[in-house]
């Protein structure tokens, strides 16, 4: 893979990974209810999640390019408009409307992290819409397995990454309150990337 895609692929992932939502409500609950294990647990099995469907994406649009350039085409082009769609939500997004509830900080309890970061990731029939049409920009016929594997352990990494940080960095400074308050920024920015991948197809 050429390193310029590479980094393309790179920066939608962080930015998808900062984006606020249901994932990282979960784990910042996870972490409040169960300490900083429990977080980032949640956190690794939210990555690993990703990374599986990630690679379905990955499998099945190879499979799609041996058996029919056509329908990878019409795939390729449908990912480009969904990829324009999401765009278009996150530019007009004014931030996260997520609330972070704070009252059980500091007491510990059971929680099933590894078992709520991956089903919550795994259940997320979204996920596989966005990763076939965010890899439909990237896999093309001459892709090996090598930059197969790159792509998901790329998106696999990112998202892990991401979480445990904000896992561990929950105890140690308000991190929350500033993603809250630099989400709109971040949807923004977002949405010009994932027009700008849109746009890779027709020129």
């Amino acid at each position: 893979m050429a390193i310029e895609l590479w980094l393309s692929l790179l920066v939608v992932c962080i930015l998808g990974a900062l984006s606020p939502g249901p994932s990282l409500a979960l784990v910042v609950r996870n972490t409040m209810l169960g300490g900083q294990s429990a977080g980032l647990a949640t956190a690794i099995s939210h990555g690993f999640g990703v990374a599986l469907y990630a690679a379905i994406a990955v499998t099945g649009i190879g499979l799609v390019i041996v058996q029919s350039p056509t329908i990878y085409s019409v795939i390729q082009y449908a990912g480009a408009a969904f990829l324009v769609y999401l765009a278009i939500n996150a530019l007009r997004s004014k931030g996260s409307n997520i609330e972070f509830e704070h009252e059980n900080a500091g007491a510990v309890q059971k929680v099933h992290g590894w078992r709520d970061g991956f089903l919550i990731a795994f259940l997320n029939p979204k996920l596989a819409l966005f990763f076939l049409a965010l890899f439909s920009q990237f896999v093309d016929a001459n892709a090996t397995l090598e930059q197969q594997l790159i792509m998901i352990a790329t998106v696999g990494a990112i998202d892990t990454l991401w979480y445990c940080l904000v896992a561990y960095g929950l105890s140690r400074g308000p991190v929350l309150n500033r993603l809250k308050k630099n989400s709109a920024i971040v949807d923004k920015i977002t949405g010009v990337v994932l027009i700008a991948l849109a746009v890779r197809v027709v020129i």
